[in-house]
């Protein structure tokens, strides 16, 4: 217990959040704390991000891993998120209803 607690000194490495910063993520301590836990998690994120400043920020993180962004409504949708979980590379899955 303590009255000055903060997610961002527990979990958090400065040089991995100025990285994230220097990537589109807003400075606040709000955004901070999702990132954390976007990366510390076990499962997959759920993201509900009605500006798109989520969606901006993971596009330029993953840019250099090949990140693939697709949408249900794409044709072949299913082949590339498959190919994603074969080869292990990040997919995007966007506009989910």
């Amino acid at each position: 217990m303590s009255s000055d607690f903060s997610l961002r000194k527990i979990l958090g490495d400065a040089i991995k959040i100025r990285e994230w910063n220097l990537n589109g993520l807003p400075l606040d301590e709000y955004s901070t704390e999702n990132a954390l836990i976007l990366f510390t998690s076990r499962r997959w994120p759920l993201m509900i991000d009605p500006q798109g400043q989520a969606n901006r920020w993971l596009k330029k993180l993953e840019a250099d891993r090949k990140l693939s962004v697709i949408k249900l409504s794409d044709e072949g949708y299913l082949r590339t998120l498959e190919n994603c979980i074969q080869f292990g590379t990040p997919v995007l899955l966007e506009n989910i209803g």
